[in-house]
């Protein structure tokens, strides 16, 4: 079994991506939560259709594993159009971005994952291609150089990222939609795993369902991640069925409380408290304290702690509240 880091990682394992990618709603229907999300996106598809034009550009933000790769193949799906893949840091030049570009069918999608990790050079081409439909291509060097305008078909640019604060103000004003994604309620999240169960063809006891839902951290990747360890136990200790003990068990090995928080969240309370007096303390700081990467405190681990009141950010620093002191069972010093 991984360490309990893996729970919470913002990139799945190849193993667990080909997991996420059989157990994706394959329609509206099987996507669970986002209400206004996915009501603000049918309304822009079916303006797009009755138009017969390509979809306006969409920006979807928000933590990672709440479904953005997702919504962008749904889209795709009811537009009955081809969705290619890619991602900011992937896309290094500007001929990686027009080798694309150039091969998109009209109205198709192209889908860039953290986009707000986009090479610069690259993101100025790309203004002109989400505006005009157009690639301008430098060719040659010095005085002789000269600019080729290559027309491309109507396209739609769906955008993903954990970090929308990092887009520059001009690639944002280019999208049309932009939507939020929200950390989902038990309930929903209890539909997501039922739904899951059964493509996997585990029994879920409706007391372990409840239960798993309120430990996943309100992230229907991380739900799925515990279901595919908690079946990993039910199988090697038990009948194969999921019940509230093998749960129970199961959470207990990957070091999961009953607020879903892990070794690497506690770990994270714990240090502000003990180091920094409960905060305010930068963010720097911190991650220097935990040996730890600034991207994956702010992208992976604050969020949901600042979701559930554990933790504050203001302008002086990261700041523990009672909650979060009242969590970890430690006294708040006044």
């Amino acid at each position: 079994m991984k360490k309990t880091d893996d729970i919470v990682e913002a990139a799945p394992t190849p193993e667990e991506e080909k997991l996420f990618t059989s157990l994706r709603a394959s329609d509206w229907k099987e996507f669970h939560g986002q209400e206004n999300v996915k009501e603000s996106l049918q309304i822009a598809i079916k303006a797009a259709t009755k138009r017969r034009e390509a979809l306006e550009h969409i920006l979807l933000y928000g933590p990672p594993g709440l479904g953005k790769t997702t919504l962008a193949h749904l889209i795709g799906k009811e537009l009955g159009v081809n969705v290619r893949v890619t991602s900011g840091p992937a896309l290094e030049r500007a001929g990686d971005l027009a080798s694309i570009l150039t091969n998109l069918e009209p109205k198709d999608i192209l889908f860039i994952d953290e986009i707000h990790r986009l090479n610069k050079v690259v993101e100025e081409t790309i203004y002109p291609a989400m505006e005009e439909y157009a690639l301008d291509i430098v060719i040659g060097k010095g005085p002789a150089a000269h600019t080729l305008r290559l027309d491309l078909p109507p396209f739609t640019i769906i955008g993903a990222t954990t970090r929308i604060g990092l887009l520059s103000a001009p690639l944002r004003d280019r999208f049309g939609v932009v939507a939020r994604l929200s950390f989902y309620q038990p309930k929903e999240l209890e539909q997501i795993l039922q739904r899951a169960a059964t493509k996997l063809k585990v029994k879920l006891d409706a007391n372990a369902r409840e239960e798993l839902s309120k430990r996943s951290r309100g992230t229907p990747r991380i739900a799925l991640r515990l279901l595919k360890r908690v079946r990993d136990v039910a199988q090697v200790e038990g009948t194969g069925d999921i019940t509230e003990a093998i749960l129970v068990r199961s959470l207990s090995l990957l070091d999961v409380d009953v607020m879903g928080l892990d070794s690497s969240d506690r770990r994270l309370l714990a240090t502000i408290i003990e180091k920094f007096a409960g905060g305010p303390v930068g963010i720097e700081t911190v991650a220097a304290a935990l040996s730890e990467d600034i991207g994956t405190l702010e992208e992976v681990l604050e969020p949901y702690l600042m979701q559930i009141g554990f933790l504050k950010r203001t302008p002086r620093g990261r700041i523990v509240t009672p909650h979060g002191y009242k969590h970890l069972g430690k006294t708040l010093s006044i």
